[in-house]
């Protein structure tokens, strides 16, 4: 899997940019969140269970579900990630394992955990049907998959294949990062899990308040004007459940 390239940002410059760093700021609030409701839904208690979290990318994900109570394997194919990870990760929640392999190989004993995040990954693989395969195989029977991807709507194959790897104002990603084809509907996807025996449970949308928040953020980091941790506050994303995903969602499924 072709892995985002990560670079440093101590800086406001507009060459320090990381679309990677920037959707994981962005969206962790959003995770978050989602996760603690699914924790509830499935009756899944994060003390003393173990959790993965793949495409980790700098681990902020995996620290916040460290901080839920779960033991952490953070996973992602870019070694610099990793690193980069652990530096940031070491005095907060130095118990989190991090490691460096692709979604489709992830090295992991079968069974051994209770819950898989996959974040930034159903969107970029082009071996969707073997990303979920080793998804189940880490998992115990009974099993939670949740993840974030991306919907193939017109909206998000204009916000995704132009805005963000094309427009050079708003450009976030490396051109092909993202294609039509890796992005796949909810429809697509419940049957991609199903032929893994992953039961899809849920479907939510999860957005901006205002679009437009998105577009101005992106500019200002882009132009250097404001840094990744800056984001969030102008950028505020919301959980929709009862909407209809028009470009990102997330979800969760259970093996059986």
């Amino acid at each position: 899997m072709a892995a985002a390239p990560h670079i440093e940002l101590d800086s406001r410059s507009p060459e320090a940019v990381d679309g990677r760093q920037i959707r994981a700021v962005t969206f962790q609030d959003s995770r978050l969140e989602y996760i603690r409701t699914t924790l509830k839904s499935v009756d899944l208690p994060a003390s003393g269970s173990r959790a993965v979290v793949v495409g980790s990318g700098r681990g902020l994900l995996a620290r916040g579900v460290a901080g839920l109570g779960f033991d952490v394997v953070a996973v992602d194919p870019s070694a610099t990630a990793t690193e980069m990870a652990r530096e940031a990760g070491g005095r907060e929640h130095p118990g989190i394992d991090y490691r460096t392999a692709p979604a489709e190989r992830l090295g992991l004993a079968d069974g051994a955990f209770d819950l898989a995040y996959y974040a930034d990954t159903f969107e970029i693989t082009p071996d969707l049907d073997r990303v979920l395969a080793e998804a189940a195989r880490v998992l115990r029977p009974g099993g939670v998959l949740i993840y974030d991807t991306v919907n193939r709507t017109l909206l998000s194959r204009l916000i995704y294949l132009g805005a963000f790897q094309r427009v050079p104002m708003t450009r976030i990603m490396p051109a092909g990062r993202y294609t039509a084809a890796r992005l796949r509907t909810p429809a697509e996807l419940t049957a991609a899990l199903e032929r893994q025996g992953l039961c899809n449970e849920d479907i939510c949308d999860f957005k901006p308040k205002d679009p437009r928040s998105l577009v101005k953020a992106t500019m200002a980091r882009r132009r250097g004007r404001i840094t990744d941790e800056q984001i969030p506050p102008i950028v505020d994303f919301v959980l929709a459940p009862d909407a209809r995903p028009l470009v990102t969602y997330l979800g969760h499924a259970r093996k059986g």
